[in-house]
């Protein structure tokens, strides 16, 4: 759209906009009082009914998964079977009140959020949409909330405590702490939830007012600037709602902080048992406070560095694993020292803007990978590489590893092949569609997943797979344990390099073992169970079109029988077209 230029244009501008936007947050604010009762009442019954009645079963197996399992020594075990006693306790009271606190929070927003969506909709009746949109999807959205709670309580807890108590291989060593550290790193942890916490919490007060006015500052000045977030047409609502929010922001950084204080103050325990030294321990309690007045300072834009001691806490610095200054140069954009001085929020520059609106939505990227699963299971099905059989044990009998693990790890090594034939810079995920570092979603959880991806699709790429091998290499996903070498030996892979088939297995196995993992998330199991009863949907037809096709064809050869040989050759020609034609209805089914 067209910037205004001008004071009196920018003036109009945003006189012009003013009703607007009191009409939409006054409508979506009547929404959340009339709906937002209902989604807490959900939420907070649904959670907490799940919750409170699965929390014996979840304190009983939690002690008996650590007790029994090899993964962990016996002093380090002794100290979680202690310390467990804590959360476990309070687990009930805690899933209550988030519900109580997330069901408000949905309940509020979610239909004042519909409510500004809808004004930048290009629907034909965007006023029905307005008063619609938001009442039913946020009652729905509730239910679908305590749907992935129980998920998350049912399958993702078992999995985890599953994945403890398994046999460790023979050259793991359990995790263990050694029993003379303990007092030591129990004390240091305690010096620094005590110290660290305050100070944190004093240095969070403390720029939280800078963080309101200078957010509100630049809001305020896209907004009558028509710059920033105000720019586009579709933005304007959302960017107006955040300046009345703004505050909230503040307080939830605020309120997380504070939270992240205690863990961060209890982290010089693990330095003194990793470093071996109390100095360590009580070094990183002071250095701790540098780097988050650091890393407020890079988030606000404020000056660089901070002006807290920071002493040495590692005996090698150079390879720190734990907290470090914020790297901006992720998006390998270089600045130099008078760039840096002058960097502005996102809300000021435009281009900026635009460039977040290509980024990928993790919910982009999760419905990518469940429609290929959807899309690759036909094709399975169609080969026999997934039959009705594994499907129906699936639903059944709970044996869900072929198409909850291998089925999504075949999609993901698909993706890896094409990428690599098409020579492309990241992963190729549809159509004019690539994932790349740039584009990728900018959350941590997220690149965990994703991160390694490219990592493996740079091993296929030296590896330079022939069509043959990649074929093989698909249906040993699917067949195979692919858990040692000689798991290949009768399989018919055509090379003989072991040193190949070994670093083909160790991307299968990790390519499983992220399946595995995000199969642990919520929303994973109920997408899940859609993909399930698709794929049995397509294989009850299927078989039905099969056995419908197979009784046509005796039925004709029995014709043939009985008119003798002279029509032999006619009726392989009509047997020919019944099945082109059956084919096709399967098709169109």
């Amino acid at each position: 759209m067209e910037v205004p230029s001008g004071f009196l244009a920018k003036l109009w501008s945003f006189v012009s906009f003013l009703p607007f936007f009191v009409f939409l947050f006054i409508l979506g604010l009547l929404k959340a009082a009339i709906i937002g009762p209902v989604a807490v009442v959900v939420i907070v019954a649904g959670n907490s009914a799940v919750a409170v009645g699965l929390w014996p079963a979840h304190f009983i197996w939690t002690y008996f998964t650590v007790a029994r399992t090899k993964r962990l020594g016996m002093v380090l075990k002794i100290v979680v079977l202690v310390s467990l006693i804590v959360p476990l306790v309070l687990w009930p009271v805690v899933a209550v009140v988030g519900s109580l606190v997330g069901g408000l929070g949905y309940g509020f927003f979610a239909p004042l959020i519909a409510t500004f969506e809808a004004s930048g909709q290009n629907a034909m009746d965007k006023c029905h949409h307005c008063f619609a949109d938001g009442c039913l999807s946020t009652i729905k959205g509730s239910c679908t909330v305590v749907v992935d709670f129980t998920d998350f309580c049912f399958h993702s807890y078992f999995s985890y405590m599953d994945e403890l108590s398994e046999k460790m291989p023979r050259d793991e060593k359990p995790m263990d702490v050694k029993l003379l550290k303990l007092p030591g790193c129990l004390l240091v942890g305690l010096i620094g939830m005590l110290v660290d916490v305050p100070v944190i919490t004093a240095v969070t007060l403390w720029k939280s007012p800078y963080m309101l006015f200078q957010g509100w500052k630049r809001l305020f000045e896209d907004l009558i600037g028509r710059e920033g977030p105000f720019l586009e047409t579709v933005c304007v609502p959302f960017a107006g709602l955040a300046i009345l929010l703004w505050p909230l922001a503040v307080v939830g950084a605020v309120v997380g902080a504070i939270i992240a204080s205690f863990f961060l103050g209890f982290y010089a325990g693990v330095i003194v048992h990793q470093e071996d030294s109390v100095h360590m321990g009580l070094s990183y309690i002071i250095s701790v406070v540098s780097l988050f007045d650091e890393y407020v300072n890079d988030l606000l834009y404020l000056r660089e560095g901070s002006c807290l001691p920071r002493p040495s806490y590692r005996s090698n610095m150079g390879h720190n694993p734990d907290i470090e200054k914020v790297d901006d140069n992720r998006y390998n954009e270089p600045e130099s020292k008078g760039e840096a001085s002058s960097r502005k929020l996102v809300s000021e520059n435009s281009r900026t803007l635009k460039w977040a609106i290509q980024q990928y939505r993790p919910m982009q990227v999760w419905d990518w990978l469940f429609k290929s699963c959807e899309v690759n299971g036909r094709r399975l099905l169609h080969e026999g590489l997934i039959t009705i059989k594994d499907i129906e044990e699936c639903i059944v009998k709970g044996n869900c590893r072929k198409l909850g693990i291998k089925l999504h790890a075949w999609s993901i090594l698909q993706c890896l092949l094409t990428s690599v034939k098409s020579d492309s810079s990241g992963l190729v995920i549809g159509d004019n569609a690539e994932l790349t570092r740039s584009n990728m979603p900018r959350d941590k959880v997220f690149e965990w997943f994703i991160g390694p991806l490219f990592i493996m699709k740079e091993q296929l790429k030296k590896l330079e797979l022939d069509e043959t091998e990649e074929a093989c290499l698909r249906k040993l996903v699917m067949e195979c344990k692919n858990e040692t070498p000689e798991d290949w030996n009768d399989a018919g892979y055509p090379s003989d390099d072991n040193v190949r088939r070994a670093q083909l297995q160790a991307i299968i196995r990790r390519l499983q073992g992220i399946v595995a993992s995000m199969s642990r998330i919520p929303t994973f199991r109920r997408r899940f169970r859609n993909l399930v009863k698709l794929l049995y949907i397509e294989a009850v037809q299927a078989d039905a079109s099969a056995h419908h096709i197979e009784g046509i064809l005796k039925a004709r050869h029995g014709g043939r029988r009985s008119s003798g040989k002279g029509n032999k050759k006619d009726g392989y020609e009509n047997d020919d077209a019944v099945v082109n034609k059956a084919t096709t209805n399967e098709d169109l089914v």
